[in-house]
């Protein structure tokens, strides 16, 4: 091995230039469910029994005499690829949005929601998440 020294560090250049692979996933708030949200009756529920709920809204957004309360759920999702120095990344991010409008008395007018955070999907850089 005199002839050749730099044979001696061929294991260790080819762990370093070894390709290798990252899944992560990244949640924001608490997870948003349909049934939460079949107690809530426009016309008879208060914005405190919204709150007594669910939590504490992400946004209140002040109408004029109305508040509106917006609560997230987000989930991200990762998927990457590493040959030597280059790296392929897809990332895929979907949520949950519900929107809870009031009037200038604190009682419910209407709401909606938006629950897509379960549809997050995990693929690598050269796939479609969502099949498109």
């Amino acid at each position: 091995m005199n002839g050749f020294p730099m044979l001696r560090h061929l294991p260790v250049l080819l762990v370093l230039l070894a390709p290798g692979c990252l899944i992560s996933r990244t949640t924001i708030n608490e997870p948003l469910r349909s049934a939460q949200f079949a107690a809530f009756v426009p016309g008879k529920t208060t914005a405190r029994e919204v709150v007594e709920k669910l939590g504490a809204p992400s946004e209140v957004v002040q109408l004029g005499s109305r508040t509106a309360y917006r609560y997230d759920f987000t989930v991200d999702k990762r998927a990457a690829f590493t040959v030597i120095v280059l790296s392929f990344l897809n990332e895929d991010t979907c949520a949950d949005r519900a929107w809870f409008f009031f009037d200038a008395k604190d009682v419910l007018t209407h709401a909606g929601t938006t629950l897509q955070a379960g549809d997050a999907r995990y693929s690598m850089p050269w796939q479609s998440a969502h099949g498109s």
